[in-house]
């Protein structure tokens, strides 16, 4: 394996969006396409993390980054990216200033059938009533 330590970020939208953009609201299929993005190139996912707006220079990612614990980080896409961060510019250039790469994977977006935004909502409204996530 590749020793290239990739950071996935997903944006952790409100569950009221979900009709509006239901793949930004599944953070579980953002993190699967980022996955997928790193296993393509043999790349090692270290760290996931959800974010909803966190400030571009929030401590929380860049703790590793300043451990050399991050050689990327990557998001499903841009538009993810400017919902996860309160600014994406930012952390844009944050990411140049710390040597660290910036990637979107821009792989093809679920289409979520009534079914599937069902199962992300009884994922997302009902993690302590003993649902596991399935």
């Amino acid at each position: 394996m590749n020793a290239v330590r990739v950071t996935a970020i997903a944006c952790l939208m409100p569950l009221s969006e979900l009709d509006d953009d239901p793949f930004l609201v599944d953070d579980r299929r953002q993190h699967e396409m980022c996955s997928q993005w790193a296993a393509d190139r043999d790349y090692r996912l270290t760290w996931r993390l959800s974010l909803h707006h966190l400030r571009a220079d929030h401590c929380a990612l860049w703790q590793d980054v300043e451990a050399g614990l991050v050689d990327v980080f990557v998001v499903p896409n841009r538009r993810a990216l400017e919902n996860a961060v309160d600014s994406a510019e930012d952390f844009t250039a944050r990411c140049a200033a710390a040597g660290v790469r910036l990637e979107t994977a821009d792989l093809a977006e679920p289409v979520y059938t009534a079914a599937m935004k069902s199962h992300v909502h009884r994922r997302l409204s009902m993690p302590t009533a003993g649902y596991n996530g399935c």
